[in-house]
């Protein structure tokens, strides 16, 4: 994605031109010599603008669930992080369940979210009005409705049924769509993706990191997954599949490092360079769980929890390629860690409740802060696909076929050690069930899925109970009050907040 980050850093400030209703004389006139949205985007080059702003919206911090990785905080992977005062009072909450709607983070999340709808709409809405290459002008409305997809699939998870915008005019007050017509949207957006991306073995390489297709059928699977649509995930997954396009990573560490990036395995990615600053190009997802101290990467939130440290296989390539550990060694640089933090942590009974440690997903070489902000934060995996696929299979009755695609990820985790990760064999499809959904956890662990996999399921209340997980209120986050406030009663809050 280096072409597309070269054009994007610039962009997003053109968007924040753009104003709400109000002081009606004052903008009669459009200030000289700045972007409106009445001469913007009207020009094939303004079009590519357009469209890579959206996707800009996705390496900004906020666009990160407000900026800190709370939904691994949430779940039973990952504890705060940090110091064991730094953020205590607003990350803090989140990890006992005790956030409110008033809580740091969720309006910024809310908000940019919506940042992105709008800079999507921009292109959908005027894109399609320049007199341009015409399959271009298709190309470029299908990327941003590929983004505007993957948008409302994180309001969707989050907060449930949200206000819809498809349109730059939509009514001051514009009421919360049930969730299955956010969902109708979603889909609809994504199929229109899948039906007018181009393969990513299409793109010329300037172009790598786009949108593809294959993405937009993964995620159309995923989606279909998260509505308990069996038949339409393992049609979807089987797609991605047999498109030939992907491939799994050698060596599991490089699925989510920079060796890895724009690999065989990379459906969907947020590109990213390593300079402080985004609008220098970085993304600061990463900086935000970087080892904290010595080196100096990061603020070192979102640490693995002692739970999934233990929950790991013996001598699973997925531990190392997910924790680090103090005295590790990695890329050539010794990992000592955060003075004010303690390296292990015990309750009153002298059990081990925390071990200072830190995410190895988003590790990037280096020694410094600034290597740091260039993380590639991956959005859809294959690995996720195959596994995708394996749950599916298996719920609608095919366990012969879902064993293909599940054992497949553990062949490749196992990097060649047959002593390890033997293959699965049951067919039993209440046992099989349980082992895909713990190879989910092991395979995707810190990348964000393991809270809405436990939510989706219905085993939250058992498994995060002890955090403080109230069922028939936590699988929803709040309503920002903020927005409840600003609608003057039009957004009512979700159930039991």
């Amino acid at each position: 994605m280096k072409t597309i980050k070269n054009i994007i850093f610039l962009v997003p400030a053109l968007f924040l031109l753009t104003v709400a209703p109000g002081c009606k004389k004052f903008l009669d006139k459009p200030p000289q010599g700045e972007m409106t949205q009445d001469v913007f985007p009207t020009t094939a080059a303004d079009a590519v603008i357009a469209t890579n702003a959206a996707y800009a919206t996705l390496r900004e911090w906020n666009y990160h669930s407000g900026g800190y990785p709370i939904l691994d905080i949430m779940s039973d992977d990952a504890m705060k992080g940090s110091n064991p005062s730094d953020q205590v009072a607003t990350v803090g909450p989140y990890e006992t369940f005790s956030i409110s709607p008033t809580a740091d983070g969720l309006d910024r999340w809310w908000n940019q979210l919506y940042v992105g709808v709008k800079r999507c709409n921009v292109v959908i809405e005027k894109v399609a009005l320049i007199n341009m290459d015409n399959a271009l002008q298709t190309r470029y409305i299908a990327e941003a409705r590929f983004i505007r997809g993957l948008l409302y699939f994180d309001f969707v998870r989050a907060w449930g049924g949200v206000p819809v915008v498809t349109t730059l005019t939509p009514p001051l007050r514009l009421g919360r769509s049930s969730k299955e017509e956010v969902y109708v949207q979603i889909i609809n957006d994504l199929k229109f993706a899948a039906e007018n991306l181009p393969e990513g073995s299409e793109y010329v390489a300037k172009d790598k990191g786009r949108a593809t297709k294959g993405a937009a059928i993964a995620f159309l699977a995923k989606v279909a997954l998260f509505q308990n649509d069996f038949t339409n995930a393992e049609l979807y997954s089987l797609q991605v599949i047999n498109s030939l396009q992907y491939g799994l990573e050698p060596v599991y560490a490089d699925a989510n490092g920079v060796k890895g990036q724009n690999g065989p395995e990379d459906i969907f990615q947020v590109g990213a360079l390593s300079y402080e600053g985004t609008e220098n190009g970085g993304d600061q997802y990463g900086n935000t769980q970087g080892v904290r101290g010595n080196p100096n990467r990061g603020w070192g939130f979102n640490r693995p929890s002692v739970d999934l440290r233990n929950s790991f296989e013996p001598d699973d390539p997925r531990y190392p390629g997910t924790v680090i550990n103090l005295g590790d060694t990695i890329d050539g640089v010794a990992i000592v860690g955060d003075g004010p933090t303690p390296d292990v942590t015990k309750d009153d009974q002298g059990k081990i409740i925390e071990v200072e440690c830190y995410n190895r997903k988003v590790w990037v070489p280096g020694d410094n802060v600034a290597t740091q902000w260039g993380t590639n934060r991956r959005l859809m995996r294959y690995a996720d696909v195959l596994l995708i696929a394996a749950e599916a299979l298996n719920e609608n009755g095919k366990s012969a076929d879902a064993l293909i695609y599940l054992n497949m990820v553990r062949a490749r985790a196992r990097q060649g050690n047959t002593a390890i990760l033997p293959d699965i064999t049951t067919t039993n499809k209440t046992e099989l069930r349980d082992i895909i959904f713990n190879e989910r956890r092991h395979e995707l662990a810190m990348e964000g899925w393991r809270f809405w996999d436990l939510v989706r399921t219905g085993r939250a209340a058992t498994v995060l109970g002890p955090k403080g997980f109230v069922a028939g209120k936590n699988e929803l986050l709040p309503i920002p009050q903020s927005e409840i406030d600003n609608s003057q009663g039009t957004l009512q809050q979700n159930p039991n907040w």
